[in-house]
């Protein structure tokens, strides 16, 4: 997956701004503040209907503007797509190829890209919902069937929710628990299955980049205890509890990512730099594995590289980048010294006062 193209209007500092990307390499530098991780921020929004610096109405909209736009050209096995994104906070519009789009969705499924920003560590060290988020982020990509199972079970889980709330819904729990123990089921033989796909990718990649690791064992927690009661009787079980609590406690909506290493403790004795690093090796083994599954690789975007990472580690991350056929975009308030070490040649591009100019032009 190659973007050629992105234009910004009324996006965080930015007015009205333009830039063509190159394949490979790509690196923007500017003081902080300047924007430059705006420009990963706008395509991670295209691609993820979401920015990973919190909701759109938290300054993502320019101050004094009604609302964003983003546009998006890019080029994937031998086509050309065009996006754009207009979203006021609490409302948007797309369209794609030239046609409306209805979900979001339809945006998400067409643009891969996968970034690594500070905050990125929460996918170790933070909540079940990111690592939930992950996996379903890959099986999305790669799997047609399984969106409609997370839409079937996210519509029975909320149906489930409000009768346990209600006075008298009691009746037609059964029904419900009956779609949702169905839904749940598939929903985590699908996730089972793409732990299991993502396990030899993960397990190539780690001694690059957290050799102290060892080898490495995900396994799915799937939200309940599978190994001893099929989810209907898990439900069925817990029906008092839940009905005092007023939710579903258990299920697929509560699944987990499981992350062992043979020769380092658990996450949670993890150092910040090792919690980085096996960030940074589980979203690098999707994106191997996306690219494994479709042929082409998503975009990588690496926000902030020189301060997120020692150069040592730089090196390590660059060399398996330059293996890849991946379009990257790097971030930094200056050249990362990584890239210059193992003598990547990226096209260079400065954002200052809310412009970016694309160096030796």
């Amino acid at each position: 997956m190659l973007i050629r193209r992105l234009q910004l209007q009324s996006f965080r500092r930015f007015d009205s701004v333009e830039i063509d990307l190159r394949q490979g390499f790509n690196l923007l530098t500017g003081d902080n503040g300047s924007g430059k991780t705006s420009v990963l921020e706008a395509l991670h929004l295209l691609a993820h209907g979401r920015s990973f610096r919190g909701r759109v109405r938290d300054g993502l909209i320019r101050q004094g503007e009604p609302a964003l736009s983003a546009y998006a050209e890019w080029e994937v096995a031998g086509a050309t797509h065009r996006a754009g994104l207009r979203h006021a906070g609490g409302s948007w519009e797309a369209r794609l190829d030239g046609e409306d789009v209805r979900q979001l969705g339809q945006l998400c499924e067409a643009l891969a890209v996968i970034t690594f920003e500070p905050g990125s560590h929460a996918l170790v060290d933070g909540s079940n919902e990111g690592r939930r988020r992950y996996l379903d982020w890959g099986l999305f990509h790669v799997e047609h069937g399984f969106m409609p199972q997370w839409r079937r079970y996210a519509r029975a889980l909320k149906q489930r929710n409000a009768l346990l709330r209600q006075p008298g819904g009691h009746a037609q729990l059964d029904a419900w628990e009956h779609e949702l123990a169905q839904s749940g089921e598939q929903l985590t033989q699908l996730r089972e299955a793409y732990v299991a796909g993502l396990q030899p990718r993960l397990s190539r990649l780690l001694p690059e980049l957290l050799p102290a690791a060892g080898d490495v064992e995900l396994t799915l927690h799937p939200g309940w205890k599978r190994q001893e009661l099929a989810l209907a009787d898990a439900l069925l079980l817990s029906r008092e509890r839940d009905l005092a609590l007023g939710h579903t406690s258990m299920g697929p909506h509560r699944a987990d990512l499981r992350i062992s290493l043979r020769d380092l403790p658990s996450r949670d004795g993890l150092s910040r730099g090792q919690t980085k690093q096996l960030a940074l090796a589980l979203l690098l083994g999707q994106a191997g594995h996306l690219a494994d599954l479709l042929g082409y690789w998503p975009v990588l975007q690496l926000d902030d590289l020189g301060s997120e990472l020692d150069r040592h580690h730089q090196r390590r991350l660059l060399q398996v980048l330059v293996n890849s056929a991946a379009q990257v975009l790097v971030t930094g308030t200056e050249m990362p010294p990584g890239l210059a070490e193992v003598g990547i040649e990226a096209a260079m591009f400065h954002v200052e006062h809310g412009r970016i100019r694309e160096l030796g032009q």
